[in-house]
C-alpha cells in the first residue's frame, strides 16, 4: 500500500483514491508548542511557531475559532461569527464554566485545617472526603474520589441529594436571597472556639438557625412557579449556606460524644449532623477520622439509615453493612469499611445514629443512639450475591435509652405490650381522633381534678374587631403563589404553613381560613383545625403536677395544639389572677423571643384576650413552664365575616423526641404588675429565672 507522505492530502476531483492512507501518529507522540515569551516557561518554543492558545469553552475566543455543543446552547445554533451567539460583548455567558474559583466552596471541606491545639485529646483537621486528608490538611484528589464514591453508596433513597448540594456550592454565599433571611435573624457570631468546640447552647442555637432558615426558604420556594422534575432541597441550601458562613459548632472532628449533643437527640435532616459535628459526611454512612495519608482510617460514627440489609432487633445491637458495591460488585476493603475493621482492632467508641420512619412525612427521623464499640466483622453473600462486609456493635452500658424507647412505644401503637400505669385510655373520651392516655408512674392519685374535655376556645359573645373579612374564594384549596387569595395576601404574600403543616415564621399572627372561605377542610392555610396530630399522654410528673409529652416524634416548627378553653372578659382577668388560676392563659403577656437577638415584645393581637381552661379546656391545660421552653404559642386569626375569631396555637420550637415533657414559657407580666405573687419554677433549666407569675 502506497504511503501518502507530505503531500496535498486533497485528492483532485472526481479521482478519490481509497488506497492513499495518513500516516497517522498518536497526539500523546506530538509536541505541545507554547508561545515564546521570557521568564514565561522553561519549554523550547520553535521560533516563528504560532502561540499556544486556550480558551475557555464559552469564549473568549479569537479570531477564526468559535463555540462548540453543548457550551454554545442547543444544537444548530453554532454560529461563525467567534463569539457565544447566547450573549453579547461585555455579557457573562450563561454557563458556569467561568464561575471564579474563589466563589465555590470546596467540595470536600467547608473549613480549612488548623494545627491542634496543645494537650488536645482529639484530632483536629479539615472535614474532607471523611478524613482523607494530607498532614498539611490540603484534599488529595484520592479523598476527593472517595467522598463522591461514598456519598453515592452511602444512602440508599437521596440521589439527588449530591447534585443539588453540588449547586448550592457552586452558588455559596453568593445567594442574595438566602443571606437576607440570614440577615434579619441578626445572627449572633460564633467565635473560633465555639465553631471548633461546641456546648448545649451552641448546638441548639445552630439547629434553631438551620431551621428557621430552611422553613423560610422553604415558603419562599413554594411560592414561585418551578419547573417540571426540580427538586427543592431547602434542607441542603440552608445548610450548605451556614457552612459557608461557618456558623456550625464541633467542627473539630473526635471519637466519642460530641460536646452538646446528648443521648436521645432527633434529627429529621442529615445536614444538623453536620452542622453540630455529629456525623461529617451529608450521604455516606460510615465516617471515619485519618489524621494523614500513612495513617489507618478509624470510624467516629455510622448512620443505619435502613438503606441496607441492616439488622435492628435488638436495641442494643447493630448488625451493621458495609458500603460501596453493587448489584454487580463485591464490597471493598476500605475507606469506611476499613475504618470499621480498624475500630475492631482498636477497640475505640463509634457514635451511631439510627434512621426510623417517620410516619407523619413518610420520611426518617435520625435518633442519635450514643456510642457503640464494634465486636465483630465478616463477609456474607448479601441479597444481590455480590459479598458484603458486616459489622457487629454493642451498645455501651449506662447510657440513656433512645433507640429501644422507639421500639417500646411501637409496642404500645401496635399491642404487642401495654403502656404501664394507665389510669385512661383515652381521657377526650373520643373528643379528639387521636385517643390521650392519662398515666400516673409515681404515686397513687387517680387524676387531675374534674374539668370537661373541650377541643377549641369558646366566645360567651362577639368580639369586637376590625379585622374580620369575607374570606377566600379558593374552592380547591389555597395554593402558595396565589396572590389573588385574600387569606395569602393577609399573610404577606406567602402560606404561613409549609411541608407537613410546619410554620414558617415563628411568633407572629397567623391569618389562617375561616368560616367565610371557600376552601376544604383539608386546606393547606387551616392547620389548626384538624385537630391533634401526634398521640400524646397526660402524665403525673414527679414536682410539678400533671404534665403533658408525646409518643411521636415532633418536628420543629410543627402544630402541637390550640389552648382551648373560655374565653375571658378583661374585666374579669384581674379578679382571676387573684383568684390563682392555674388554668388561666393570658395573651396580652410579652413573650419570650425564639432567638436571643429577638426583641421580648408580646405578638401583635386584633384585641386582647384571655382564655381559662379551669372548667373546660384540652390537653394544653396540662403544660408546665419552662424558662428553657420546647414550644411557643402563636395567635391565629381565622377569617369569619361575622366575628373575629382568635385562637392560640402551640408549635414546637425545635425537634422534639418522643417522651419528652412539652412546655411553654407563660410570659412576663408588665412592670406594673411584677409585685404579683410569684410561684416557685421547678424547670430545672440552666436558664432558670427561680419563678414564674
Amino acid at each position: 500500500m502506497e504511503q501518502f507522505q507530505g503531500r496535498d492530502s486533497t485528492p483532485r476531483a472526481g479521482s478519490i483514491d481509497k488506497s492513499r492512507v495518513l500516516e497517522i501518529k498518536p497526539l500523546r507522540c506530538l509536541v505541545p508548542i507554547f508561545p515564546s515569551q521570557p521568564n514565561f516557561t522553561s519549554f523550547n518554543t520553535p521560533q516563528g511557531a504560532a502561540p499556544f492558545v486556550c480558551s475557555s469553552p464559552s469564549g473568549p475566543f479569537p479570531p477564526g475559532a468559535t463555540s462548540f455543543f453543548p457550551f454554545f446552547g442547543a444544537p444548530g445554533s453554532q454560529g461563525t461569527s467567534g463569539h457565544n451567539p447566547q450573549t453579547t460583548p461585555g455579557q457573562t455567558p450563561p454557563f458556569p464554566f467561568n464561575t471564579p474559583v474563589s466563589d465555590a466552596v470546596p467540595i470536600t471541606s467547608f473549613r480549612a485545617s488548623s494545627p491542634p491545639r496543645a494537650g488536645a485529646t482529639s484530632y483536629h483537621h479539615s472535614r474532607a472526603a471523611n478524613g482523607d486528608t494530607t498532614s498539611s490538611g490540603r484534599v488529595t484528589r484520592r479523598s476527593a474520589k472517595s467522598q463522591l464514591q461514598d456519598g453515592v453508596a452511602g444512602e440508599a433513597g437521596n440521589g439527588n441529594a449530591e447534585g443539588e448540594r453540588t449547586r448550592f456550592r457552586k452558588k455559596g454565599s453568593m445567594d442574595p436571597e438566602v443571606d437576607d433571611i440570614l440577615t434579619s435573624f441578626n445572627i449572633i457570631e460564633f467565635n473560633s472556639a465555639r465553631q471548633n468546640d461546641g456546648d448545649k447552647d451552641s448546638v441548639e442555637y445552630v439547629l434553631l438557625i438551620f431551621d428557621l432558615l430552611r422553613r423560610k426558604i422553604a415558603q419562599i420556594e413554594d411560592s414561585k412557579v418551578s419547573s417540571p422534575g426540580v427538586i427543592k432541597r431547602p434542607d441542603l441550601r440552608a445548610g450548605t449556606f451556614l457552612m459557608t458562613k461557618n456558623i456550625r459548632t464541633n467542627a473539630t472532628k473526635r471519637m466519642g460524644s460530641v460536646p452538646g449533643v446528648e443521648v436521645g437527640d432527633i434529627f429529621f435532616f442529615r445536614f444538623e449532623l453536620c452542622l453540630v459535628g455529629l456525623h461529617s459526611p451529608s450521604m455516606a454512612g460510615i465516617d471515619y477520622l485519618r489524621v494523614n495519608l500513612q495513617e489507618e482510617p478509624v470510624a467516629v460514627s455510622v448512620v443505619s439509615s435502613g438503606g441496607y440489609e441492616d439488622d435492628v432487633e435488638d436495641g442494643n445491637v447493630l448488625i451493621y453493612s458495609g458500603q460501596g458495591g453493587n448489584l454487580n460488585i463485591d464490597q471493598k476493603l476500605e475507606r469506611g469499611n476499613l475504618a470499621l475493621k480498624n475500630g475492631l482492632d482498636r477497640g475505640n467508641e463509634v457514635r451511631v445514629i439510627r434512621g426510623v420512619k417517620d410516619l407523619a412525612s413518610l420520611g426518617k427521623v435520625y435518633v442519635y443512639d450514643g456510642l457503640y464499640k464494634v465486636e465483630e466483622s465478616w463477609v456474607e453473600k448479601g441479597r444481590s450475591g455480590c459479598n458484603v462486609f458486616k459489622f457487629k456493635l454493642i451498645r455501651l452500658r449506662g447510657q440513656p435509652e433512645a433507640f429501644t424507647t422507639w421500639k417500646l412505644i411501637q409496642q404500645w401503637k401496635d399491642g404487642i405490650s401495654s403502656r404501664i400505669g394507665v389510669i385512661l385510655p383515652d381521657l377526650t373520651s373520643g373528643a379528639e381522633s387521636l385517643p390521650v392516655s392519662l398515666v400516673n408512674e409515681v404515686d397513687n392519685e387517680k387524676g387531675p381534678e374534674y374539668f370537661t374535655y373541650f377541643s377549641t376556645i369558646k366566645y360567651s359573645k362577639e368580639a369586637n374587631s376590625a379585622d374580620s373579612s369575607s374570606g377566600c374564594a379558593c374552592a380547591g384549596g389555597c395554593l402558595p403563589g396565589n396572590l389573588n387569595c385574600y387569606c395569602i395576601q393577609k399573610n404577606g404574600g406567602y402560606l404561613p404553613y409549609v411541608a407537613n403543616g410546619v410554620v414558617a415564621n415563628a411568633g407572629q399572627l397567623i391569618y389562617e381560613c375561616g368560616p367565610s372561605c371557600l376552601c376544604p377542610p383539608n386546606c393547606k392555610n387551616r392547620v389548626s383545625q384538624g385537630g391533634l396530630k401526634v398521640r400524646f399522654e397526660v402524665f403525673k410528673t414527679k414536682d410539678k403536677g400533671w404534665g403533658l409529652r408525646s409518643w411521636d416524634p415532633i418536628r420543629g416548627g410543627a402544630y402541637i395544639c390550640e389552648y382551648a378553653g373560655e374565653a375571658i372578659d378583661n374585666s374579669k382577668v384581674e379578679a382571676l389572677h387573684s383568684d390563682m388560676d392555674d388554668y388561666l392563659f393570658d395573651a396580652t403577656r410579652s413573650c419570650p423571643p425564639i432567638l436571643p437577638s429577638d426583641s421580648n415584645e408580646a405578638p401583635k393581637l386584633p384585641f386582647p384576650l384571655a382564655i381559662s381552661a379551669k372548667n373546660i379546656g384540652n390537653v394544653a391545660r396540662f403544660m408546665n413552664h419552662s424558662c428553657s421552653p420546647n414550644v411557643i404559642w402563636q395567635p391565629v386569626l381565622r377569617t369569619n365575616n361575622r366575628e373575629s375569631d382568635l385562637h392560640v396555637a402551640f408549635h414546637a420550637v425545635r425537634h422534639i423526641p418522643p417522651m419528652t415533657e412539652l412546655t411553654y414559657d407563660y410570659g412576663m407580666v408588665p412592670p406594673e404588675e411584677m409585685g404579683r405573687q410569684k410561684k416557685l419554677c421547678l424547670c430545672g433549666s440552666s436558664k432558670c429565672r427561680g419563678f414564674f407569675h
